[in-house]
């Protein structure tokens, strides 16, 4: 026999044959201390020799078996091949020492060697046996177990059969089953009846049975009960209606109750759970109980009050046996926060990955993943799960990461598990992945983007998704660090995952090579390119590109070399000349290696001297001093473009391109109708000038003529050329509508607009004041139609409204005419005016105000229900059962249109729907 102390009080009597139960318990009354507080009977023979059990002979000797003579011995569990074989006595069905053959299939109860042993320790779905005859610890599946798993303890004797794992060829335990004290009656009454509790089943040492009253024909009976009979975790009160099947003991001839199920309470019990799945009909669902690790399926006809059964909802109710099922009756909405299921120590506690969502693959279990983690002020370590709604964000976690998370307990069965997990930054350092840095290009439809490596030439996919720290999100320009893997979708696609935002200025692109160098422009750097998009391509026929680039030569250890540079590397104020002496820093790009200069100053300038044929030329004409270069010119921002932008000059005659290099400061800040000052580079090869060293004043620098009291009505004759730009003047004109025949015109710039937005065309009405001197308009407000429509769909920098302005097709809006810069989304209501493009024919949206936010009256919808947030373990089981459902879609055909009450000339509908 086993040396384990647990089962030392649980030996059988050494004489042959065990008499019965009476005798063994006396001779072992010790047992119950032996078991920390269970609640179970003592253990008592399950088998006997020949000549101590004639149930258990006779029936052996039925079955075909070997059992049978009046001096067989055997002790519980240990079995001899000689005096007992199963399976119509064939003893060649047993391996060595009686153990069933390694490549056959899990013996049934009856036809193997069974042995008994101890519980050991009990998981979520399975558990450990220690052999009570050999030193061994056997694993078993709660589906092998034979009876309610709930009523299974550490420390309870069980029997079962050895047999071997068909995957793994470990050997494992089959057709487990409980050790009761006595003899399991074996006659079962087919037909259920109806009884009345009358004694409550107590626990403790030593237990007591319940007792059910049962009257046939006037005559009343009393018929025990254990905790092994009744079905369900429920619990018996007296004077609880149950019905039962009656069993009569083969040994004592006595009658028992078993199977007995609870009908009606006679104090309905309430419970508390939470709804976490419905039928597609919404009539029926499952609720998960906060008592006990289960759920209980409830019909809506169960539903008390008006208040619709929704996911989520935490509710109450009782329990009911309806056709040997238990169903949820009597459902109360509660209000949120009131059932919980598990208790979050708030204490952080730091752990490493064990098994990693990604290695376990397709499996039911909803927390597949194992952390290891040290107790505190303790040396033991301990592993809990962790399923996906565990984390903070739905970030890749790997083998061997360091996280960091908080220990929930599960109120019902005591289990913990791991939540909270969070992406330690030591992970990087022990996992040796490579890292790499880049920056935000843009994100899509707040799902997914793309960034700029450093190492890279292509552009990198992401998924929003795989932020480590969700909660503080990414935006445009946000440098990054990631680690590299091909996309699991997309194979040939690599993509960023592990994504940890970092601080300004930490990505670089380029290293410094050396500082402080010193050399000689050998050529100039064109700055057509610079200054005005698509220029550079007319600029060489040929498509060489080199003279887009300036060249500087210059010495580096002992050795002549050069390097070019861009005019962005220089100061436009001091642009370097050809043979001026300059001096650089030398740059070289992470991912090419190539060099280049980088601010490029210049020390020195060459002497050029005057050229005789340039004082033999005959004086030009006087220029146009607001085109003189090299002077100060002021005036107002009158168009803005991605790179670009033009400025109406201080005379409000014309207007001036400059590129966003040239200005002195940030151009995302610089708004139309802005005041700013402005040099004038050297013409071009067409005579075309633009701005330089561009510099915006504060407002009201620029003095601005007096203004008329009088408001005028007018129509738009011109617009401005930024609005048309095939028109050969630059100012707009305006007439005003008088009682005489032609009104008087008057001329307009941007600075004469009161929303320097409006998009004016031809044929606006307009009102308006004018300038002293009049000449000029000033406070222009267009008078459009207003139209109502909702957003129809929404992108990063557009969108479409539901309204059709052209046959079929949505009315385009640009996110620069959105009143206040304010965040449309799908739904909301906005208000706005129609524009047509002068140039493509085009209409579009214009002055978009949004009236109501889809998300606001959905919450307000959501007010009158008092609807709750799903909880994490509800939107995971909706998650699965999206995956698990296989149906079609449910299509609609309509069948007829709706017909309306007075369609057919009637007075309206002819059937009144009754009052409710």
């Amino acid at each position: 026999m086993s040396h384990n102390p647990q089962w030392n009080s649980f030996q059988p009597p050494s004489q042959p044959g065990m008499k019965s139960y009476s005798n063994y318990h006396s001779a072992n009354s010790g047992y119950h201390g032996s078991y920390h507080g269970s609640s179970h009977s003592p253990p008592g023979p399950r088998y006997g020799g020949g000549g101590g059990s004639a149930h258990y002979a006779s029936q052996t000797s039925d079955s075909g078996g070997g059992g049978g003579g009046g001096g067989a011995e055997f002790d519980i569990g240990v079995f001899s091949v000689g005096t007992f074989s199963a399976g119509g006595g064939h003893k060649n069905g047993y391996g060595v020492n009686g153990f069933p053959g390694k490549e056959g299939s899990p013996s049934h109860a009856g036809h193997g060697l069974r042995e008994t042993g101890i519980i050991e320790k009990l998981l979520h779905s399975y558990g450990f046996i220690q052999c009570c005859d050999r030193q061994a610890r056997l694993f078993f599946h709660f589906s092998q177990f034979d009876g309610t798993i709930e009523h299974l303890r550490v420390g309870d004797p069980v029997e079962f059969e050895m047999t071997y794992d068909k995957r793994t060829g470990k050997p494992i335990a089959s057709s487990v089953s409980k050790i009761t004290p006595e003899v399991t009656p074996q006659v079962l009454s087919e037909e259920r009846v109806t009884g009345t509790v009358t004694t409550e089943l107590t626990a403790g040492a030593p237990a007591q049975h319940g007792r059910i009253s049962y009257e046939n024909r006037g005559e009343c009976f009393f018929l025990p009960y254990d905790q092994e009979d009744i079905e369900g975790n429920v619990t018996l009160r007296v004077g609880d209606l149950v019905s039962f099947q009656m069993a009569t003991n083969p040994r004592t001839g006595n009658l028992a109750a078993r199977c007995v199920r609870l009908e009606n309470p006679a104090n309905p019990i309430h419970y508390q759970g939470m709804v976490c799945s419905l039928q597609p009909d919404e009539r029926s669902g499952f609720i998960e109980r906060a008592d006990v690790v289960r759920e209980i399926v409830f019909s809506s006809d169960s539903v008390q009050g008006d208040r619709p059964i929704t996911l989520g909802d935490e509710v109450e109710f009782t329990i009911q046996t309806v056709q040997g099922k238990e169903v949820a009756t009597n459902i109360v909405h509660l209000e949120a926060g009131t059932v919980v299921f598990e208790d979050v120590d708030p204490t952080d506690v730091k752990g490493q990955v064990l098994k990693a969502l990604d290695e376990v693959g397709d499996t039911n279990d909803p927390m597949p993943g194992r952390i290891r983690y040290r107790v505190k002020d303790t040396s033991e370590v301990q592993e809990v799960p962790f399923g996906e709604r565990d984390l903070k964000g739905s970030f890749t976690l790997r083998h061997g990461d360091w996280v960091q998370f908080n220990v929930a307990t599960d109120r019902r069965d005591k289990l913990q598990r791991a939540t909270g997990v969070s992406l330690l930054d030591q992970s990087f350092l022990v996992s040796g992945e490579k890292r790499e840095h880049g920056v935000l290009l843009s994100v899509k439809e707040h799902s997914y983007g793309f960034i700029r490596c450093v190492e890279r030439d292509q552009n990198l996919f992401f998924h929003l998704s795989e932020m480590v720290d969700p909660e503080r999100g990414l935006q445009n320009k946000d440098e990054v660090e990631f680690t590299v893997v091909p996309d699991p979708k997309i194979p040939s696609r690599q993509t960023a995952i592990r994504i940890l935002r970092l601080p300004p200025g930490t990505v670089r692109f380029e290293t410094v090579v050396q500082a402080g160098l010193t050399g000689t422009v050998t050529r100039e750097p064109s700055s057509k390119f610079s200054r005005s998009p698509g220029r550079a391509a007319a600029a060489n026929g040929s498509g060489d590109k080199s003279n887009e680039t300036g060249l500087i030569t210059y010495e580096l250890d002992g050795a002549t070399a050069t390097v070019t540079f861009s005019h962005t590397a220089t100061d436009p104020r001091h642009s370097p000349r050809h043979g001026d002496t300059v001096r650089f820093s030398l740059m070289q790009s992470r991912r090419t290696k190539e060099l280049w200069a980088a601010e490029v100053a210049v020390t020195q300038r060459a002497e050029r001297p005057e050229r005789a044929e340039r004082a033999e030329r005959p004086a030009r004409e006087p220029r146009d001093a607001a085109l003189e270069p090299g002077s100060i010119h002021q005036g107002y921002v009158t168009a803005l473009k991605d790179s670009y932008g033009f400025i109406e000059t201080l005379q409000h005659d014309r207007e001036i391109f400059f590129h966003y290099s040239m200005l002195r400061g940030d151009p995302e800040k610089l708004q139309l109708g802005d005041e700013v000052q402005y040099t004038l580079s050297r013409p071009g090869s067409q005579g075309r000038v633009s701005a330089e060293n561009v510099t915006p004043l504060p407002a009201g620098t620029l003095s601005k003529p007096a203004v008329l009291a009088e408001v005028l009505d007018g129509i738009v004759l011109r617009p401005l050329r930024s609005s048309d730009p095939d028109q050969p003047l630059y100012a707009g004109l305006v007439q005003a509508n008088t009682t005489e025949e032609v009104g008087q015109a008057y001329e307009f710039g941007i600075t004469s607009l009161a929303n320097k937005k409006d998009y004016l065309q031809v044929g606006d009405s307009v009102t308006f004041q004018v300038e002293e001197g009049g000449q000029r308009a000033t406070n222009i407000k267009i008078q459009r139609k207003r139209y109502r429509a909702t957003v129809d769909a929404f992108k990063n920098q557009y969108g479409f409204l539901s309204y059709e302005h052209e046959a079929g097709k949505k009315l385009f809006f640009h996110v620069s005419e959105v009143k206040d810069g304010v965040a449309l989304r799908e739904g909301d209501e906005v208000e706005f005016s129609v524009v047509t493009s002068h140039r493509s024919g085009k209409s579009s949206a214009c002055q978009v105000v949004r009236i109501s936010s889809a998300a606001e009256e959905k919450k307000r919808h959501n007010s009158f229900t008092s609807q709750t947030e799903r909880p994490d373990r509800v939107i995971q089981r909706i998650r699965t059962m999206a995956l698990n459902d296989q149906r079609r879609p449910r299509q609609v055909q309509i069948v007829r249109q709706p017909r309306g009450p007075d369609q057919d000339g009637g007075r309206g509908f002819s059937a009144r729907r009754p009052a409710a």
